[in-house]
């Protein structure tokens, strides 16, 4: 290894807008049950079923149904 690199010249990441962020959410058992077995079914891991499903949703702007009884 170099014991210095010259970085001058470099040009920035195109892609790092596009990271994803990493958070904690809570859901159900089902919920998750749900989309586990989509992804046994389609080869697709589950959290990236979600993540296809809540944008999705985001990009129609869909909006929950909520009914508090």
């Amino acid at each position: 290894m170099r014991e210095h690199y010259d970085f001058s010249n470099s040009i920035p990441n195109p892609y790092v807008k596009k990271t994803k962020k990493q958070i904690t959410i809570r859901l159900d058992q089902d919920v998750i049950g749900y989309f586990k077995k989509l992804s046994e079914k389609n080869g697709i891991p589950y959290q990236n079923l979600i993540n296809l499903y809540l944008k999705d949703c985001a990009e129609s702007k869909k909006e929950p149904r909520v009914d508090w009884q």
